[in-house]
């Protein structure tokens, strides 16, 4: 039986009668080898203030200092390289404020024509993007059709592939001697090849990240149309609202907040995609220009500018979007009360639905199509004919055993995994502070946390270089040669490593934030109330609880990191840095089997890319959209 202290500090102490979880979190630690503080035990009686009890105040210092530390790392990793880009592009010669050097992007005519051509792509994608997403997000919330299961799997197949290792396999489906041109000849249809591509590959440049990038837009439609209250519809309905009334006056309007998140993302990664208009040697649009001025800027300011002008742009359509079609998300009374009822399809509609996803996923998967055949072709083998006429193993192999090939996968593994426990690390305690804790600017902390995704990845390299070229890496500074990518000597890796950490960062941050919000913090505090710190609880309590969520998105972060574009072109300038994107860019441009063992690795990375989202889509369920929503 329990009897109160007898000592004068300890009279002020009352027993305390733990709870069912508390008494719980005893088997989930070893005992301790010395008693806990008593006041783990009693609490104060009232009136009689504990004396050794700290201040309230100096409680959150810890969470004060942490939050710090992590603001200090995003200014130096992010809000730095945007601010020296936009600094640069408005920096006089004598270190002054200038326009001359924003005005000049705008008067010279193959600048201005690289703006429009970009704008135009960022538009036409996110428009194709809207047609082969929506009416797909629609028949999967609202119906069932034969089929819908393994068909709402399939539609995530472009993801698996980065559009710039997809124009391989579209140079040789569209171009003039490709299967395309081949099979219409064999029918008759025309009498010489066409040109699909042409002029560089405008449209090829649309097609190819639209086929790439509609999935985000999906699974953000789908998880906006699954967080409606179906009730809103069936009053609507018994109103007398006919069914495209309700989706154009109830549906899409509670739905755009959804829509606008995705769309967002796939308007700003086709406005500054650079890898695809490579591969198609469309030298016409600002993500290339930008890439070709990487080498001038040391002696000139006008890479600065145009990236400047770039940033701000993307910048400003956003911010025009956000109010015209963003707003705000409308509350449902009854969501969670109310089970939303699909209707079955069977016969010619279930049929007509089937064919539609089926349609969408075989234009999808066209491009990896023509990326394994090239891989298994012959040298030569493929050309004026609708398929190989010779295949082989070899290329494979090749991608294994090249010199090249197999340095930048070793590369790449360094850079991913380097990177991935980088955001395993950061993803956790940013995800804590967000979640389990109320200390002041952890809102602040979670939209950096998340700007990545809405910055461009061409902008963030380019600063990175900017970085290596004032204090303290530059020229005469303390830490010159330690982070170089223009010098003769250049030693890019810690910011490869840095650049993939800070881009894939949100997939991390926002799996951590779903696991936290869904696992209750009461084993937590139970284990601390039984002497365990606070760092242990979180180690050994929380950790466990969200492993699933924490692997779903390392698997996310290591996959993409993989498989990381703009950095990858921009950083790595010699081929011993070289990481597998940069490697499947040269070998590509190279004569004889080049694109051949080119395609082979982009299998590779495909597999890979397949693999992790697969995992990662088991273990998040339908809150995987909310890892590409900005």
């Amino acid at each position: 039986m329990d009897s109160f202290p007898s000592t004068p500090d300890q009279q002020c102490l009352r027993p305390v009668r733990h709870p069912a979880h508390t008494r719980f979190a005893l088997f989930l630690f070893p005992l301790r080898a010395s008693v806990p503080p008593l006041h783990r035990f009693y609490e104060p009686v009232a009136g009689t203030p504990l004396v050794h009890s700290p201040p309230m105040r100096l409680r959150n210092t810890p969470q004060l200092i942490l939050l710090a530390l992590l603001l200090v790392f995003f200014g130096a990793f992010l809000i730095y390289p945007i601010w020296l880009t936009v600094e640069g592009g408005f920096r006089s010669q004598d270190d002054g404020f200038t326009l001359f050097h924003v005005m000049t992007v705008f008067a010279d005519p193959a600048l201005r024509a690289g703006l429009i051509n970009a704008f135009g792509i960022a538009v036409f994608t996110t428009l194709l993007c809207f047609v082969l997403a929506i009416p797909l997000a629609i028949l999967a919330a609202k119906c069932d059709f034969p089929g819908k299961t393994a068909l709402s799997a399939l539609v995530l197949i472009p993801l698996i592939l980065p559009p710039f290792v997809g124009a391989i396999g579209l140079h040789h489906i569209l171009g003039r001697t490709g299967s395309i041109n081949a099979l219409l000849m064999q029918f008759g249809v025309i009498d010489e090849g066409i040109d699909f591509i042409g002029r560089g590959g405008f449209w090829a440049i649309v097609i190819i990240e639209a086929l790439h990038l509609y999935p985000i837009l999906y699974l953000n439609a789908t998880a906006a149309l699954a967080n409606l209250d179906p009730a809103l519809e069936e009053a609507a309905e018994n109103l007398g609202a006919g069914r495209w009334r309700r989706l154009r006056t109830i549906t899409m309007p509670l739905t755009r907040p959804g829509l606008f998140a995705g769309a967002t993302i796939v308007f700003i990664w086709s406005f500054t995609e650079l890898g695809t208009p490579l591969m198609f040697d469309y030298q016409m649009v600002t993500p290339v220009q930008i890439f070709n001025g990487i080498k001038e800027m040391d002696a000139s300011q006008q890479p600065y500018a145009l990236t400047a002008v770039m940033l701000i742009a993307a910048v400003l359509f956003y911010v025009l979007g956000k109010l015209v079609f963003g707003g705000k998300a409308h509350a449902m009374y009854a969501k969670a009360s109310i089970q939303s009822t699909t209707r079955k399809l069977t016969g010619w509609r279930g049929g007509l639905a089937t064919a539609a996803f089926a349609s969408v996923i075989l234009l999808a998967i066209l491009p990896h199509f023509g990326v394994i055949l090239a891989s298994l072709t012959v040298e030569g083998r493929w050309y004026q004919s609708v398929l190989p006429q010779a295949l082989t193993m070899q290329h494979y192999a090749g991608a294994l055993s090249h010199e090249l090939a197999v340095g930048s996968i070793r590369n790449s593994l360094l850079y991913a995994s380097a990177a991935v426990i980088i955001d395993l690390g950061l993803g956790i305690l940013i995800g804590y502070l967000i979640v389990r804790t109320r200390v002041p600017g952890r809102g602040l902390l979670d939209s950096l946390s998340m700007l990545p995704l809405a910055v461009p990845g061409l902008v963030m390299a380019f600063g990175y270089v900017a970085m290596t070229l004032r204090w303290p890496f530059g020229e005469g500074d303390p830490l010159e040669g330690v982070i170089d990518v223009l010098g003769a000597e250049p030693n890019p890796i810690p910011l490869l490593i840095i650049a993939y950490a800070v881009r894939r960062l949100p997939y991390v941050v926002r799996a951590t934030v779903a696991g936290l919000e869904q696992t209750s913090g009461e084993l937590e505090e139970a284990a601390m109330n039984v002497g365990a710190s606070r760092l242990r609880a979180v180690r050994t309590i929380t950790v466990p609880l969200i492993m699933a969520n924490l692997i779903a998105g390392g698997l996310l972060a290591f996959s993409f990191a993989m498989l990381e574009v703009s950095d990858s072109l921009i950083l790595a300038q010699r081929e011993v840095h070289f990481p597998i994107t940069k490697a499947i860019y040269v070998l590509f441009e190279r004569l004889g089997d080049g694109q051949y063992i080119a395609s082979a690795m982009g299998v590779w990375g495909m597999a890979l890319l397949a693999v992790t989202l697969i995992g990662a889509s088991i273990m998040m369920g339908r809150k995987m959209g909310a890892l590409f929503r900005v």
